[in-house]
């Protein structure tokens, strides 16, 4: 009740102050930007806090303090103008928002349910699909957060600070304080941030667009996106084909066969191939805002940023620009950094273009520019301490020398090459971008052909994002250059839904036109429905029934401060859904933020082979508690008797032994 209490709060906070300082954009878009404000503010002010008292129910309780004073700063310096009411527009935005983002988060908020730790009834966790890889971190950042000190430190590889982006994880960790449970910590704010991107990008698309429907087929573009990959599906699928199904062999149609290896396979779905098709334009719903929580969090507080920036900078007389509006922008954009780099990175890359194109294109050139200083000026104040305190710490730490390992360096194609060089390219450059984005790829070019300044003014928007995607590689991981082309598609949806609305309308008499429509819908989204259709019926156990009692005793038993010696597999109850601080976590994530973890694997290793001999790593290490379950017995076959020899256990299921190392060290004293 309280969790709940708190989250409205901050959420009629925001709806508050972007009344006060917005009150003549539609109500729709006050509803949106507010909405988004809050769970913005919800995410800094506690974390503010906790550098002071931990992030404690204190550290929230004292966040009402600037929550107050913000708001009632925001209604000191209020826009007294009358806000915009209701009108006709409103009308047809609301209507058009009931067609997609009403059904778009009717699928997020399931998907959500069972991709997010669903309980069956024998008490095992379950998830999907694509959450299978990436949700353990998640929920291990979003219970070790409790109660932690700050700055915090990866409760994956304790001793190191925590530089990956965690406030989108520490909102859960507040709601999860106050009494939501795990589940409902991470389900709840990640669809209400879908149902907010949903939102975002329709409320976006008619200012950037000047069709009747470009709202909505830019949303569709954008959120449907897939590209031709079913082509390499329904090839030669004609006949039948003996399957095994049901516990028997069957012939049955290829067709369908096809499908049902799509719906079954792991990765098999027509917008992720790697292998064999170098099938990469993810789905964004499917395989972005689903599985990656941080790129939610981000991309829920960027959309509110580009629509500002563009709202403000696209206007014939900047004497007329709202200062409360730049100012905010700013701030918004400054807040970026800790919620998600690379939303924060294609902000500043779409603002330097959109500024380069009006300095070459606008009368007002100095009045532009200093609005743009404004706005920059204040994003860089806020965004400095972010960037040198906590990212530039992850991206220069040491240990990184390792060429593929490193973090920024040159790289061309993104994950066409194999080696970032021209000569490494896996297809042709224009045929990779055809197969993966599909018809709208080519549309966006024939749409660059025309002289048409709003859309050369979005694209050099999305120009300087696309560069940086292109030729420089971010991330030890290139695949993740695909947060900032996303962004940039972002923009060019909205291009492509604007030439679609002019095609469509020089069609008018041609009677074909239903069908070259239906033609065009179904190779645009085919690719995407299959995706979707295949994360709906995912089903991938995270934790045995055994697993997640171990898990609840090490959260309600031990000490919140403990260090636990596991392995490094990634589905690890004691990190995830104790909260517990463990040795070291698996390469699959630590590899990629960069840190090296060889020394402390061997050392892992060593203990679990010969525990007597090897006592220093428990000391190195600060290690309380020794855990050995079954992933551990397969991966190291340690030696249970001298564990319990030296040390005594404190608990044990089918899944799990704990050995508590205070325990036996007071016994030999």
């Amino acid at each position: 009740m309280f969790g709940t209490l708190y989250l409205a709060i901050f959420i009629f906070c925001g709806l508050f102050i972007v009344r006060c300082l917005l009150p003549r954009h539609t109500v729709l878009t006050r509803t949106w930007l507010g909405t988004s404000l809050g769970l913005l503010l919800l995410m800094w002010l506690p974390a503010l806090m906790a550098f002071a008292v931990d992030f404690t129910v204190k550290a929230h309780l004292l966040a009402l303090l600037p929550l107050a004073a913000l708001t009632g700063g925001a209604f000191l310096l209020r826009d007294r103008r009358l806000a915009k009411g209701w009108d006709a527009a409103e009308t047809t935005l609301a209507r058009q928002m009931l067609t997609v983002v009403l059904p778009l988060t009717l699928l997020s908020g399931y998907l959500q349910f069972t991709h997010y730790v669903r309980m069956a009834a024998d008490g095992s966790w379950w998830g999907g699909q694509s959450t299978y890889g990436d949700l353990a971190m998640h929920m291990s950042f979003v219970t070790s957060l409790k109660n932690a000190s700050f700055p915090p430190e990866y409760s994956l590889f304790p001793g190191q600070q925590l530089s990956y982006p965690f406030l989108m994880d520490s909102l859960s960790t507040s709601l999860y304080l106050m009494g939501f449970s795990l589940q409902a910590s991470m389900v709840i704010p990640g669809t209400l941030m879908m149902a907010l991107c949903y939102m975002g990008v329709m409320c976006l698309a008619r200012e950037m667009t000047v069709g009747k429907k470009t709202v909505i087929l830019a949303a569709l573009l954008f959120f449907l996106n897939g590209g031709l990959g079913f082509i390499y599906d329904f090839d030669l699928a004609g006949g039948t084909e003996t399957v095994w199904m049901n516990g028997e062999w069957t012939e049955t149609p290829t067709l369908w066969a096809r499908i049902q290896n799509i719906l079954n396979g792991y990765y098999m779905t027509p917008t992720n191939q790697p292998t064999p098709n170098n099938l990469r334009w993810s789905n964004v719903i499917a395989d972005l805002m689903l599985p990656q929580r941080t790129l939610l969090g981000g991309w829920c507080m960027v959309i509110p940023c580009f629509y500002l920036l563009f709202t403000a900078f696209h206007r014939e007389d900047m004497a007329k620009t709202p200062l409360r509006q730049v100012v905010l922008l700013g701030v918004w954009g400054g807040a970026l950094p800790l919620i998600h780099t690379h939303s924060f990175t294609a902000l500043a890359l779409c603002s330097v273009g959109l500024l380069v194109y009006d300095m070459f294109h606008c009368r007002d050139r100095l009045q532009r520019l200093g609005w743009y200083a404004l706005y920059g000026g204040i994003a860089c104040v806020l965004s400095v301490p972010q960037l040198f305190g906590f990212t530039f710490g992850q991206v220069f730490q040491e240990g990184m020398q390792e060429a593929s390992n490193s973090f920024i360096e040159p790289w061309f194609n993104w994950v066409n090459s194999s080696d970032g060089t021209l000569s490494g390219m896996i297809d042709g450059y224009g045929w990779f971008y055809l197969k993966n984005i599909g018809l709208p790829f080519l549309m966006l070019i024939f749409a660059l052909c025309e002289r048409n300044p709003r859309w050369r003014r979005l694209f050099a928007g999305a120009l300087p994002i696309i560069l940086a995607a292109e030729f420089v590689r971010f991330q030890p991981n290139i695949y993740d250059n695909n947060k900032l082309l996303y962004l940039a598609w972002l923009l060019c949806a909205m291009i492509v839904a604007d030439w679609c609305g002019v095609v469509w309308r020089k069609l008018k008499d041609f009677r074909a036109r239903p069908f070259i429509a239906a033609l065009a819908a179904v190779t645009i989204f085919l690719s995407a429905g299959l995706t979707l259709w295949r994360e709906c019926v995912s089903n991938y156990q995270l934790f045995s029934a055994g697993a997640v009692q171990a898990g609840e005793f090490v959260r309600d038993n031990t000490e919140e401060d403990a260090v636990f010696l596991t392995g490094v597999h990634h589905l690890n109850p004691v990190a995830s859904i104790g909260g517990r601080r463990i040795v070291c976590g698996p390469d699959l994530w630590l590899y990629y933020h960069g840190l090296d973890t060889n020394a402390r694997k061997e050392d892992i290793a060593r203990f679990y082979g010969d525990p007597a001999g090897n006592l220093d790593v428990l000391e190195t290490y600060g290690v309380d508690y020794i855990a050995v379950s079954s992933y551990e017995r397969h991966d190291y076959q340690p030696d249970i008797a001298a564990l319990d020899a030296l040390y005594t256990r404190v608990y044990q299921n089918g899944e799990m032994i704990i050995w508590q190392v205070a325990a036996a060290a007071q016994g030999e004293e």
